[in-house]
């Protein structure tokens, strides 16, 4: 017995001096960057040394995380981002287990009281020990390994922190592509709600570094395979690990590839936070759940998301496709990676008429010196004025089944963007077209919440 009390006393006391441990890592980064960005606005005295080089990206935090607990089936709970989720999908996941986490995020109903019915499926989580709380601050290594849409087998890597949440313009955090207005309120009242970041911004750190400081593994909390993608989930409690993977990433810019309306929610619940002057029950307001990894071609795969048109018959279409593109007859569409490829390695678009009738585009030599080289902003150019309404659909099959159900719409296929335009763009402050990339696999929700009770 006395042996018993020992150990638990130990571990008591392990826990703990991890724990102040990490605090004194947070505190010494804080300051570090504080102090830096200082140094550069006082004057500088005659011998005084020169000031250290500010930090360049934003600030990225590790937190005391909420999971699953151990034994949970995470097939069972674990979902998709909200955004891509059909109702019928929200439905079969409600259906396959009382505890999958759309229960909290995509809660049932249509008034303002679903909400506060998602805080509290939360609390009763965790008092029935269906969630549990990480003891200390944690940052948690997520892989996921797949085949792409061109056959080639990928490992992607990144890491679920608190991504700082900088003022719009600002830097540090810096959009790639313009957003489709949202008039819903959904998210931020989910949030004023709960209080919790319950699915994560994807981030791409321009900063070199931050997959060789990921290759370890570190603790295994759980993994999965959904559609043949393996999801896999580290806990990383070593202090100066944490510490090492923050400072990659506060070395440079962090680029959102995908969530930029989850980031302004962020922005603007911080925001409200800081009006209302309610330190202690939103004191994590300054920064949000995300997935960093870092920009590098072999483990990103970047898909393109294709054009649905409609308003303009076939004829008119093709007519207003013509100033800009010679139009070459080519074969039905065939979904699959020789098709992806083909337009790759031509660079041709493909308006696809119906299932069985496609034409190539070819852009006419000029059409687009003054137009920055993205398929998304030639056929902005082109179609202005035309009473084209676009529409945005992600592969080429699912493509071809909206043809099928709706005879009225024609499609055009692109090319995915690359990542040097993808930097180039957010660097220079510039901003694709809506829905320009589609960044696959999508990330899980679930796997890693962010109450937003402590700093």
């Amino acid at each position: 017995m006395a042996r018993a009390m020992d150990t638990r006393g130990s571990a008591t006391v392990r826990r703990h001096a991890a724990y102040m441990s990490i605090v004194a890592h947070s505190l010494r980064f804080r300051i570090s960057n504080c102090s830096r960005r200082q140094a550069h606005s006082l004057p500088r005295l005659p011998g005084m040394p020169p000031a250290p080089a500010p930090s360049r990206g934003p600030r990225f935090e590790p937190f005391r995380a909420l999971r699953y607990a151990p034994g949970i089936d995470l097939d069972a709970v674990i979902a998709p981002p909200y955004d891509v989720l059909s109702d019928a999908d929200v439905a079969a996941l409600r259906a396959r287990d009382p505890h999958n986490i759309v229960h909290a995020d995509i809660p049932a109903g249509t008034d303002s009281t679903r909400y506060a019915a998602s805080a509290h499926l939360l609390r009763d989580w965790q008092e029935t020990g269906v969630l549990v709380r990480d003891e200390v601050p944690t940052l948690s290594i997520y892989r996921m390994r797949f085949v792409d849409e061109a056959g080639q087998r990928r490992e992607l890597v990144g890491v679920l922190g608190g991504l700082e949440v900088v003022a719009e313009g600002a830097g540090q955090v810096l959009p790639h592509e313009r957003t489709t207005p949202k008039a819903s309120t959904d998210r931020l009242d989910l949030t004023r709600a709960t209080g919790t970041n319950l699915s994560p911004v994807w981030g791409l750190s321009l900063a070199q570094g931050l997959t060789a400081a990921l290759a370890e593994p570190a603790e295994p909390m759980g993994s999965l395979v959904v559609d043949g993608v393996e999801h896999v989930v580290e806990r990383v409690i070593d202090p100066d690990r944490i510490a090492a993977i923050s400072a990659i990433i506060g070395a440079d810019d962090v680029l959102i590839a995908d969530g930029h309306h989850r980031y302004g929610v962020a922005r603007r619940y911080r925001d409200e936070m800081a009006e209302a002057k309610e330190p202690e029950s939103a004191s994590g307001a300054g920064a949000t759940l995300a997935f960093v990894g870092e920009l590098v071609a072999d483990q990103l795969a970047i898909d393109a998301i294709h054009r649905i048109v409609r308003g303009l018959t076939p004829a008119a279409l093709r007519e207003a496709l013509a100033r800009d593109f010679e139009l070459v007859p080519a074969p039905a569409a065939q979904p699959g990676p020789a098709l992806l490829a083909e337009l790759n390695r031509s660079g041709r678009l493909l308006l696809i008429e119906s299932p069985e009738v496609a034409t190539w585009l070819v852009p006419r030599p000029g059409a687009f010196d003054d137009v920055r080289a993205l398929d998304g902003a030639w056929l902005e150019h082109t179609l202005a004025g035309t009473g084209a309404v676009l529409d945005y659909q992600h592969g080429v099959a699912e493509v071809l089944d909206v043809l099928h159900a709706d005879p009225q719409a024609l499609a055009i296929l692109i090319r995915p963007t690359s990542l040097e335009q993808i930097e180039r763009t957010a660097r220079e402050g510039l901003l694709m077209p809506p829905k320009s990339t589609f960044f696959t696999p999508k990330l899980r929700t679930g796997l890693v919440l962010r109450p937003l009770d402590e700093a």
